[in-house]
């Protein structure tokens, strides 16, 4: 999703933009893979009972395969459910206020006022006495705290996901910028992409042994592609002359 971002905003703003590198992410098997993503979505755990338990899950999964980085990575995606909790209690009293009605002026005799005064000290004595046996424990509030579920709903992006991904790799080719595409494989590589890549329109470089998550499985080797991309294009210049970089290619 970041890397379909990248190139709109890339194709968008051509004079702001000096290069563009994208993960992992090609218009053929983005397309394929939304078939399947909503049952993905759902298999996944919908809480964990600590942080450590949520890195555990992404590193088993396969979903990042360096567990360093997971530690990292992982904790921008949950929150406390508690969080969760106190943004529906803010929501539904903001509603409820603006929804009710302010009380109308009635003109009542004096002995009818004095019924009713009875009758509402009456009501918020027994309002308090619920109120009091309602109020949750220190230990359930305390479970609540340390229980985490994810931060964004993908699930409910759903109608944006063709529009990220549909042309994305025309879109791609088409920007003017030096380009760079780090894949997990080849066999990522949808039809325009291969013929784009023959004619030399964007610098490519394939990170063995790692997952759709390249630049977290295999950081110091992606950060010296995106190094060396850069020294090559004369967008930066090395600290010193030993910088050999990596060339690029399969």
């Amino acid at each position: 999703m970041g890397g379909a971002l990248a190139v709109h905003v890339a194709k968008q703003n051509a004079t702001l933009i000096d290069a563009l590198c994208v993960i992992d992410v090609v218009e053929g098997s983005a397309l394929e893979s939304l078939n399947s993503m909503q049952c993905f979505l759902s298999s996944r755990p919908k809480q964990f009972s600590t942080p450590e338990q949520a890195v555990e899950y992404m590193v088993r999964s396969g979903q990042v395969r360096n567990v360093e980085s997971a530690r990292v990575s992982v904790i921008g995606q949950i929150q406390p459910m508690i969080n969760i909790q106190s943004n529906e209690e803010i929501s539904s009293t903001a509603a409820a206020t603006s929804n009710s009605t302010l009380p109308e002026v009635s003109h009542l005799c004096e002995t009818v006022r004095e019924e009713d005064e009875e009758q509402e000290q009456d009501n918020n004595d027994n309002h308090n006495s619920s109120i009091d046996t309602q109020k949750p424990t220190s230990s359930n509030v305390s479970n609540e705290i340390n229980k985490y579920t994810w931060r964004i709903d993908l699930s409910k992006t759903e109608k944006f996901w063709k529009g990220w991904f549909s042309g994305l790799s025309k879109l791609f080719l088409s920007c003017e910028c030096p380009k760079l595409l780090l894949l997990a494989g080849v066999d990522r590589l949808d039809r325009d992409l291969t013929v784009g890549q023959m004619q030399g329109k964007f610098q490519m470089h394939v990170v063995p042994k790692s997952g759709h998550a390249v630049h977290e499985d295999a950081p110091e080797q992606v950060a010296d592609c995106i190094a060396s991309f850069l020294v090559r294009h004369k967008l930066v210049q090395p600290n010193d002359d030993s910088f050999q970089g990596t060339l690029p290619g399969c």
